[in-house]
């Protein structure tokens, strides 16, 4: 049986004003519409992150399981900007700390050919870059969820991405 190669890390470490921001890009030969779909509507997050259940307003929060992590608990999410079908920025607090994570899609429409093509760009606001080494290959996991959802393919396993990802992402903190 043959081995598959572990996915190689996407992640990039950007200094800024405030500390740092990482950066994961994806790309989807798909209309910004569908990737916006699968990354808002309840029922399309379930199938790479998990299913959230409120009012998904700007100001409001909703409840996410995370149904890909162990016990799937669940965890409370606040919309802080939400521009359909190009920008999506969420905040949320656990034992870990503060997350302040931003979606942005970049692409085409659908046109009269019905063809399209997407970038989502994810960024997770930091203070530092203490700790990517843990975070950095589950965003690397959740996004490659996120396309499995998306084109059919096979889903990946977390084991996969942590921890051979982890010196990678640790690295990034050092340059």
């Amino acid at each position: 049986m043959a081995t598959i190669p572990s996915p190689t890390p996407t992640g990039r470490l950007l200094r800024t004003a405030e500390g740092v921001d990482l950066v994961l890009t994806r790309a989807f030969p798909l209309p910004v519409e569908e990737v916006w779909a699968a990354v808002t509507e309840s029922a399309r997050t379930a199938r790479w992150f998990g299913p959230w259940e409120g009012d998904g307003a700007p100001g409001a929060t909703v409840r996410v399981r995370l149904a890909f992590e162990e016990g799937e608990p669940w965890m409370e999410l606040r919309v802080e900007e939400c521009e359909a079908p190009h920008r999506l920025v969420v905040s949320t607090v656990d034992e870990v700390g503060s997350w302040d994570l931003e979606l942005t899609l970049s692409g085409t429409s659908v046109g009269a050919s019905g063809a399209g093509g997407t970038e989502l760009r994810f960024i997770q606001h930091r203070d530092t870059g203490a700790g990517l080494g843990e975070i950095g290959p589950g965003w690397e996991y959740y996004l490659d969820l996120l396309r499995a959802s998306l084109d059919g393919s096979q889903r990946p396993e977390f084991e996969d991405y942590y921890p051979a990802q982890k010196a990678y992402f640790e690295e990034l903190t050092a340059e």
